[in-house]
């Protein structure tokens, strides 16, 4: 979900990144699943979007 939030914004994975101070592999690893995602990575990707941190997440 963080890509499709990303894109939808029109934002690359790396201007997510600098926006909460990561970086363009964390931002890739984030969205291809190849690594845990933090409440507290969470919380700053939703901030960077706008959007909730439930919105973040698929169930």
């Amino acid at each position: 979900m963080v890509r499709a939030c990303r894109e939808k914004q029109g934002l690359s994975q790396n201007q997510l990144a600098l926006m909460i101070g990561s970086s363009k592999s964390h931002i890739w690893r984030i969205e291809t699943g190849r690594v845990g995602v933090g409440i507290d990575d969470l919380a700053r990707i939703a901030e960077a979007l706008g959007v909730a941190v439930r919105d973040l997440l698929t169930f």
